[in-house]
């Protein structure tokens, strides 16, 4: 590959990767748009999604901290994650995705071996890949439950919250 070809390739990258980016933060303003979504399952009970576009982290993060919000428009303290859905891929970000193989090969007129070691870079050109996190959460009040997946809402909100929305 010439050093043109190269230059083209990684400018071709960055191009499209600035195409479609995370939305900020709020509500999804329509079908198929970028932002949180909520319904109520029972009373203490919802399901929160968050659609965006990228890697799948920071998509889960804005899921989790509207999950924590929902839980204090409505008065309790803390929610515990009962379910989780991801649905995006980790090279979603799109870029340069390095890889390396070993592989062994036989010829036509009989049996032979061979191996090498070979590096490789994988491009991604289709950019930024559409990406969600859904939550179903269950909400309380007092002290917080001593399991994994249970938040103190408050919390989430001034961790996540002040990194998050700017």
């Amino acid at each position: 590959m010439t050093r043109f070809s190269l230059v083209l390739a990684a400018a071709s990258t960055l191009a499209l990767g600035a195409c479609a980016s995370l939305a900020p933060y709020g509500p999804q303003m329509g079908a198929g748009g970028q932002g949180y979504a909520e319904q109520r399952i029972e009373r203490d009970r919802w399901r929160v999604s968050y659609d965006g576009v990228g890697a799948p982290g920071p998509v889960a993060d804005y899921a989790l901290l509207r999950a924590a919000e929902l839980t204090l428009e409505n008065g309790y303290d803390w929610f515990e994650v009962t379910q989780r859905w991801v649905d995006g891929r980790p090279d979603s970000a799109g870029g340069v995705r390095p890889s390396v193989g070993i592989g062994a090969s036989s010829g036509r007129y009989g049996r032979y071996s061979s191996s090498g070691v070979g590096v490789g870079v994988g491009l991604n050109f289709s950019g930024p890949s559409p990406t969600s996190t859904s939550l179903e959460i269950l909400t309380g009040n007092g002290p917080r439950p001593d399991r994994r997946e249970a938040y103190d809402a408050r919390g989430v909100v001034e961790s996540l919250g002040a990194r998050l929305r700017y």
